[in-house]
């Protein structure tokens, strides 16, 4: 069993009103020397059986263009291999 975790950020370039609203509430807040917040979102995926050449190529064309939309996001696909069972 493995578990995939696909991590989808906008791309540097692009305004992240989200991020802006958030590094002001944590101002308000009290936490001060906030430089920078970004969202984004996560994907698990946990697969049954192996992740083999074949599947991990599936995986990265599905992030790259179902997961995340190429024009204004990045992705990075980590692969954490689960045979603990944790």
């Amino acid at each position: 069993m493995a578990r995939v975790i696909v991590d989808v950020m906008l791309k540097p370039e692009i305004l992240d009103p989200q991020g802006r609203a958030v590094q002001g509430a944590l101002g308000r807040l009290g936490l001060s020397g906030v430089a920078d917040v970004r969202q984004g979102k996560q994907f698990v995926i946990e697969l049954e059986g192996d992740l083999d050449d074949a599947r991990r190529a599936t995986l990265e064309e599905l992030a790259g263009e179902l997961l995340s939309n190429p024009v204004i996001e990045n992705y990075t696909m980590t692969v954490v291999n689960d045979e603990a069972g944790a």
